[in-house]
């Protein structure tokens, strides 16, 4: 489904897992990317960044409140499916497999292992500012492609995440699935609380998130992402009102 000038999938949550289990292991190097609000906020001002969203195997839409908003509208949404419950669902079924993960904190990463033990995780955490720094960024490249995993966990923040994978597929050299999933695996980890099912289920995880950590999160959530309703609002009246002439 086009939306916001992407493609997005179309398959539920368990055809997702499905198809990325059932991938070939020796399959060239893909990647998943979870667009929410923020992201569609950040591609409309910085267009550079889309060919990182284009390139990606799958592009999973990630925002049950934004879906809700849509429906609203009168518009037919993507199916959501994010990169938390993507992650939940994976884990479990990753056992005897070498999986990697670019990022997390050491306590965060020592509480995924202890989760999991049946996974055979290794980790690269980069330092802050990635993208401005090259050796850095090429370093965690590097990692990705030498890593020999099944799974590539990216778990650094958008858009950072998004643009390494996209030069670890440019360089063509590194095997297996990536996952841009931000903070997903802390939530698989226990070390960062998911909001309850219902605020998931009324499209409120992000207000619960934004209570968790209102400093960091609140330009995101209070300037930026409500910047995209407003754009689809503008759009829908504008439609309807050529419609009426």
């Amino acid at each position: 489904m086009n939306f916001f000038g992407l493609s997005f999938c179309e398959l539920s949550l368990p055809q997702i897992c499905e198809t990325l289990l059932g991938r070939p292991a020796n399959a060239p190097f893909a990647y998943v990317v979870t667009p929410n609000a923020d992201h569609l906020d950040r591609l409309r001002r910085n267009p550079t960044l889309r060919p990182a969203y284009d390139a990606a195997l799958f592009r999973l839409f990630d925002s049950r409140f934004l879906a809700q908003f849509v429906k609203l509208l009168g518009r037919k949404p993507p199916v959501v499916v994010t990169g938390a419950d993507l992650t939940a669902v994976l884990l479990p079924n990753l056992a005897g497999e070498r999986v990697a993960v670019v990022g997390m904190e050491d306590d965060a990463f020592a509480a995924l292992r202890g989760r999991f033990p049946h996974i055979g995780f290794l980790r690269h955490n980069p330092p802050m500012g990635l993208l401005h720094n090259p050796v850095a960024f090429a370093e965690a490249a590097h990692f990705v492609a030498s890593a020999n995993a099944c799974f590539v966990f990216f778990a650094i923040g958008s858009p950072v995440q998004e643009i390494l994978a996209q030069e670890v597929l440019r360089h063509g050299k590194a095997l297996g699935l990536g996952l841009c999933i931000g903070a997903a695996l802390e939530f698989a980890a226990g070390t960062r609380r998911r909001a309850p099912a219902w605020m998931q289920r009324a499209g409120l995880e992000w207000l619960h998130r934004l209570c968790q950590e209102p400093r960091r999160l609140g330009p995101r959530y209070l300037l930026r992402a409500p910047r995209v309703p407003v754009l689809l609002l503008a759009e829908a009246v504008g439609f309807r009102a050529g419609s009426n002439r």
